[in-house]
C-alpha cells in the first residue's frame, strides 16, 4: 500500500496533523475535557499586564477574548511558583482562594501548566477549572496536562503560527489580504 498524498484515507483522517496552531489547540482542550474531565478548559496568551483567553472548551462559558489582569490571575500564581500547578481545592491554597474573581469566581479546583515560546519566555497558559472540589487523586492527570502544553509550545518552537488574538466580542480579526 502506497501513501496517497493530498487526501487523507478514512482509516487515518482522525490522527492527520493539526493544520493549524489554534486546531492543536482546540483539540487538546477538547480531549481534556472528554478524558481528564473538569468543567472548562482555556489556552491563553499573556501579553503586558493581560491574561487573554484564545480558545475555550466548552464554548460558552467563557468567550475567547475575555481578559484578566495578569496581576489577579489564578495562572500568574502557578507560573511564578507561588502556588501548585494542580490545587484540587483552591479553597485550601491561599494564593489561589483569595484570587477566585471575575469570570473564574467560582473555580472551587485549578490546573494550569506554562505554554512556553520558543525564546524560553512565557507565551500563555493551558488551564482548567472545575466548580466543585476535585479528589486528591485528581493529581494523576496532571502528566498528561503537562504533555499537553509541550505539545503547544513545541508547535510554537517548530514555527507553526497562531491565529490573530479575538477581541472582546469573542472575534478574531480578518486578517489582511495577500495581493
Amino acid at each position: 500500500m502506497g501513501i496517497t498524498f493530498g487526501m487523507v484515507p478514512a482509516g487515518i483522517a482522525d490522527v492527520a496533523p493539526w493544520r493549524s496552531w489554534d486546531s492543536a489547540a482546540e483539540g487538546l482542550l477538547r480531549l481534556l475535557h472528554e478524558h481528564v474531565g473538569w468543567d472548562l478548559w482555556m489556552v491563553t496568551c499573556v501579553s503586558e499586564s493581560r491574561q487573554t483567553v484564545l480558545h475555550s472548551h466548552p464554548e460558552g462559558l467563557v468567550r475567547p477574548g475575555a481578559a484578566l489582569p495578569w496581576e489577579r490571575s489564578l495562572c500568574r500564581q502557578m507560573v511564578e511558583g507561588t502556588a501548585p500547578r494542580m490545587a484540587t481545592v483552591t479553597a485550601a491554597v491561599p494564593e489561589y482562594a483569595s484570587l477566585t474573581t471575575g469570570p473564574l469566581r467560582d473555580a472551587a479546583a485549578y490546573v494550569g501548566v506554562p505554554i512556553v515560546a520558543p525564546d524560553g519566555s512565557l507565551f500563555g497558559t493551558l488551564c482548567g477549572v472545575a466548580f466543585r472540589a476535585r479528589p486528591r487523586s485528581a493529581a494523576r492527570e496532571l502528566p498528561v496536562i503537562e504533555a499537553c502544553a509541550r505539545v503547544l509550545s513545541t508547535l510554537l518552537a517548530a514555527g507553526m503560527p497562531v491565529g490573530p488574538a479575538p477581541t472582546a466580542t469573542g472575534r478574531r480579526p480578518t486578517p489582511p489580504r495577500r495581493r
